[in-house]
């Protein structure tokens, strides 16, 4: 969170005599979404006035988020204040690699895998003992079985797939299969039936999504 808040205080300018009880609901507001006051690398005065007598202030702040190693503090540039009054303040803020792979569980819609799990699942909840819950324990207990069950189900089913940048939700076994084909074979005919594959299975997934 930055800007000019336009408040002047002793907490961000060391040349400031006065500390102003706005400054404080500012600071509750930020920390409300989890930010401190950054502590720029250089404190210098980030408005700079054009009328003799008055003096340059810091009223532009910035607000990082709490704890942070790596979000800490900023800069304030001079130099790039060129027509205006107020110099710029910037943060480098890391990225992270771009291609980042994870694994997760999955089923696949439209799946057997999906409809063994959903038979398992019903399965468990038609034979769940549900006669005594007469009190928060029992009620714990039975919420407990049928949340252990229905993961083992889910694990039963499911399967461990790398989700990188490049997966695609609409990419099918028809998919898989097409494309093995043409690594396989490399011919002509393969490749048109993998592309007509490809092209049938982003159909029917967007029709289902619309």
């Amino acid at each position: 969170m930055t800007g000019n808040f336009n408040i002047c205080n002793s907490i961000w300018d060391l040349s400031f005599p006065h500390h102003s009880s706005i400054s404080n609901n500012l600071i509750i507001i930020a920390d409300s979404f989890n930010l401190d006051l950054s502590i720029p690398t250089d404190q210098v005065p980030t408005r700079y006035s054009d009328t003799i007598g008055k003096s340059n202030s810091v009223i532009d702040l910035m607000f990082l988020q709490s704890g942070s190693t790596e979000l800490n503090n900023h800069l304030i540039h001079l130099n790039w204040q060129l027509t205006s009054d107020h110099a710029s303040l910037t943060v480098s803020i890391p990225i992270a690699e771009a291609n980042i792979n994870s694994f997760k569980l999955s089923i696949m819609k439209n799946s057997e895998e999906k409809a063994s799990f959903i038979k398992d699942v019903s399965s468990i909840i038609k034979n769940l003992n549900i006669s005594d819950m007469s009190d928060i324990n029992k009620l714990e207990n039975i919420v407990n079985i049928l949340a252990s069950n229905t993961e083992h189900v889910w694990r039963k089913n499911s399967k461990l797939v790398n989700v990188t940048r490049h997966s695609k939700s609409w990419w099918n076994k028809d998919c898989n299969q097409s494309l093995r084909n043409y690594r396989i074979s490399r011919t002509l005919e393969d490749w048109k039936i993998f592309k007509k594959t490809v092209k049938f299975s982003k159909q029917s997934f967007f029709n289902l999504k619309i």
